[in-house]
């Protein structure tokens, strides 16, 4: 439905040109969603993905697993939009304290994206609500090293930004002005919250997104910020158990349709078209991490399986084998400390899992040496490389 364009221009005047800042209206949209016909199949679509998810994550042995995992993928491939190009395994690294061969400050992003969402995560199992409060704490947690901290992490801005060209005046689009981002932001908290006009979750959450990339309230990492929040709203809603779902792969993929179906809800007021690009994100992404569980699942086994074959040895290879399920690239001092057992045992396992071929080492030192569980970090990076 077209509804006209979503909000309204400041127009002013700097430096002898003219700058037309955009600032939305309320939601929810008016006239009312039209959740009949496509949006409605889609809707059940989604909810009917998301419900596999939550029954999967119900039969794995300890979803922190796939948790640990899945949040560190979601970090690489969200900063991946944006242009770092770091990968899973360069993270993996940088939290063993091993230096990776990449720039510093795209690790330290991705690094900085992985404790945003942690702390965000940690906030709503305390009952502390999703805020505008928040929303600054996770910037501040996202911008807080490297590019980026010198502007103004946790703060709203306070002098105009845009998105395109050199300046306001020939920007593609010039988000409001800094004096309106503190009320259009406390608008949009009393819609998160909002239940009174009954529209579901996932459609709260769907709209909550275009509202803060057209808000744009930082002066950078707003788009982190703005993927962030959907995983934030999704947990917070309950609609799934564990904080499985992560949307960033789907706009990577998507994302020339992702901006222009930004631009066609600000300019037309299309929120429907908008809404079905979503709702499919959201089925397609919880149908592939379910089947990725059950790829994951069946190689743990199989994997376990080979190892209980060799005899005497394998008692300590399974714990060697489980830790790395927990963190698929370590060395022996950290597994050593994880599973506590000394450093022959451990050592002499992981040997038998490298002639096994489920692990191998990826450093070609002779000392302080890396292995990473190949399989399982495989199936996990799919998609994730940089772009």
């Amino acid at each position: 439905m077209k509804r006209g364009a979503t909000g309204r221009y400041d127009v002013s005047s700097t430096s002898g040109e003219t700058v037309r800042a955009f600032i939305p209206g309320h939601l929810p949209p008016k006239p009312p969603l039209d959740l009949t016909g496509s949006c409605q199949r889609l809707l059940e679509k989604a909810l009917l993905a998301c419900g596999r998810l939550d029954g999967v994550a119900e039969r794995l042995p300890d979803p922190n697993l796939f948790l640990y995992a899945y949040l560190r993928r979601e970090a690489v491939l969200s900063s991946q939009i944006e242009g770092t190009q770091s990968s899973l395994s360069e993270l993996l690294l940088f939290e063993l304290d091993e230096a990776p061969g990449v720039p510093f400050d795209d690790v330290v992003e991705v690094s900085n994206y992985v404790s945003a969402l942690e702390h965000g995560l940690a906030r709503l199992r305390d009952n502390f609500p999703l805020s505008s409060r928040l929303v600054r704490e996770i910037h501040e947690k996202l911008m807080i090293r490297g590019r980026g901290a010198d502007k103004q992490p946790g703060a709203y801005r306070t002098s105009q930004n845009w998105i395109g060209g050199t300046r306001p005046g020939n920007a593609h689009f010039v988000p409001p002005p800094p004096m309106q981002v503190a009320e259009c932001m406390a608008e949009l908290e009393r819609f998160i919250h909002g239940r009174e006009d009954g529209l579901p979750d996932l459609v709260r959450v769907a709209l909550a997104h275009v509202q803060f990339e057209t808000i744009h309230p930082f002066l950078d990492g707003n788009g982190r910020t703005g993927r962030l929040l959907i995983a934030l709203m999704l947990s917070d809603s309950k609609v799934l158990a564990q904080p499985l779902l992560y949307l960033s792969l789907y706009f990577k993929r998507h994302r020339v349709e992702y901006y222009r179906l930004l631009d066609v809800v600000r300019i037309e007021g299309d929120w429907e078209e908008w809404l079905g690009f979503f709702l499919e994100g959201v089925a397609s992404t919880a149908q592939s991490a379910v089947d990725t569980a059950h790829r994951l699942l069946k190689l743990f086994d199989e994997d376990a399986a080979r190892v209980r074959c060799i005899g005497r040895a394998a008692s300590t290879t399974l714990r060697v084998l489980e830790a790395l399920r927990a963190r698929p690239v370590m060395n022996i001092k950290a597994l050593v400390i994880r599973i506590g057992a000394s450093y022959p045992p451990v050592s002499r396992a992981i040997e038998l899992l490298e002639r096994l071929g489920i692990a191998r080492e990826i450093t070609g030192r002779k000392r302080n040496r890396v292995f990473v569980y190949t399989k399982y970090l495989e199936i996990i990076n799919e998609g994730a490389e940089p772009l």
